[in-house]
């Protein structure tokens, strides 16, 4: 294909040593709205040549950005914040169309994209070695911390901007460089952020992006002897397929993988207050969050009080287009039909059905559902075991604080958890009994640029986010000096 019949994409394409380019065979695939089910663009399917071409510009790139001092690495990534900053409105509408979220979220979530890269600008200046005291007075030890290497890094379609944004902003921070596949569905807020790195400094060969197969894209990259560090945000089974290739050349690796987020709301706590913040969490991007409160878990003196509020909120949500909605459609028709086999099985198993449970009735076309809630949901229901990421709350009464822990540490997941309370005790208890990475008492706000975010048990490894960050892109030297 031509670059003018790219579409909404026609400016993008493949970013391989500081320039946009097409394929080298021309393929391109195309990229749907979620909410009108219409393609919107075509972006490049990178051959085997192509990803050689970007490893080539990383290895070279690499070379060129380690060498740059930290107070430049700095000034370039606050140019870059700055940067997505002034073009958050273009970048919100692009993001909007890719994914169908109300342009409410779409800003804030380019806005908590800029914070990623103004964060890693003050925190490359703060990488700290370290001097060991020696055991007799000619040796000096000393431990300083060097750039992993070239990262591979892979990232999903529910947070197209956020997501890129932390590997990308810690990875350069770092002194790495990267080369980057953004999520298929929706490439061009990535495409975005790159474009931002490059207008805004940083070293030709230090920022990559590719499209296309991501099978392919994934092996090739990972296999590369080239590539030091693999970062994914994706399923849990992405993860299991990309820690085998690791595995091979001994990787360092960082993961965020699925979630299944319990939240434990007790007798003492606001059971209105609780409803209203842990609803308006659940349906936010349409359910497909993966620190979501998706398993909630109620003390029963209060169960009925809690189930009447969370509905009511349900209700309240406009599901649309991203210009007049408060929530928007699903990802993909996968994600429609995955919502409905959900709430059949949960039904079936005993479930009352409090609201929703069926696409909107004015909103034939797009991958719709409504904001739907789920009472007293047995544990053997599928939505209590499977990471649903879709628009569909499930309840359930508990009586003894021991049965609730129980019940939310029960999965494999260990992502995020939730606690609400009013008694410091219970909350503490609580929140240092979830075995997950993150936890949130009476808050359902986890992310921001100056925390780590990550998860334990089959949610992943490594950390995103914070001081702890930068980390992952570094490995330590020992160095040992007789005098």
């Amino acid at each position: 294909m031509k670059r003018e019949q790219f579409g909404l994409y026609q400016e993008y394409g493949l970013y391989i040593d500081g320039e946009w380019l097409a394929a080298r065979d021309l393929a391109a695939r195309e990229v749907f709205d979620p909410a009108t089910e219409e393609i919107i663009g075509f972006v490049p399917v990178a051959t085997p040549a192509d990803l050689d071409a970007a490893l080539a510009s990383a290895r070279d790139g690499l070379a060129r950005w380690r060498q740059e001092s930290p107070w430049a690495r700095s000034a370039a990534l606050r140019r870059a914040a700055d940067l997505i900053r002034a073009r958050e409105d273009a970048i919100a509408r692009l993001m909007a169309r890719e994914t169908g979220k109300p342009l409410a979220e779409a800003r804030g979530e380019t806005q908590a994209a800029a914070d990623q890269f103004e964060w890693y600008a003050e925190e490359t200046k703060r990488i700290y070695g370290q001097t060991i005291e020696g055991r007799t007075p000619d040796v000096r030890m000393t431990v300083r911390f060097e750039p992993v290497g070239v990262v591979a890094a892979f990232s999903a379609w529910n947070f197209p901007a956020l997501l890129p944004a932390r590997k990308l902003a810690a990875a350069l921070a770092a002194g790495c460089s990267v080369v980057i596949k953004p999520a298929s569905e929706a490439p061009g807020s990535c495409m975005a952020l790159v474009q931002a790195c490059h207008d805004a400094g940083v070293a030709r060969g230090a920022v990559n992006l590719v499209t296309g197969d991501s099978g392919l894209i994934s092996r090739h990259l990972i296999e590369s002897p080239l590539v030091r560090k693999v970062s994914l945000t994706g399923s849990v089974d992405v993860g299991r397929r990309l820690l085998g290739h690791a595995a091979a050349g001994i990787k360092k690796v960082s993961m965020e993988l699925g979630g299944h987020a319990p939240a434990l709301v007790f007798e003492d706590a606001d059971p209105i207050a609780a409803a209203t913040a842990l609803a308006r969490a659940k349906f936010r991007n349409c359910g497909q969050v993966c620190i979501s409160p998706s398993r909630f878990f109620v003390h029963e003196a209060i169960y009925p009080a809690f189930c009447d509020a969370f509905a009511g909120v349900a209700r309240s949500l406009r599901p649309g287009s991203a210009a007049d909605s408060d929530m928007g459609p699903l990802a993909n028709a996968r994600g429609l039909a995955h919502a409905r086999s959900l709430v059949d099985d949960a039904v079936a198993r005993g479930a009352r059905l409090l609201t929703g449970g069926r696409r909107p009735a004015t909103l034939p076309r797009g991958y719709f559902f409504e904001p739907t809630v789920l009472a007293d949901v047995p544990a053997d229901a599928a939505i209590m075991n499977e990471e649903p990421f879709v628009p569909v709350a499930p309840l359930a009464p508990f009586s003894r604080f021991e049965d609730a822990i129980a019940r939310a540490n029960a999965l494999p997941f260990g992502l995020a958890g939730y606690v609400f309370s009013n008694a410091l005790g219970t909350a503490t208890r609580a929140a240092e009994a979830l075995e997950c990475g993150m936890v949130g008492i009476n808050e359902v706000l986890l992310a921001c640029a100056e925390a780590p975010f990550g998860g334990i048990k089959e949610s992943g490894m490594g950390r995103e986010g914070g001081s702890l960050g930068i980390h992952d892109y570094l490995q330590p030297k020992l160095i040992r000096t007789r005098i």
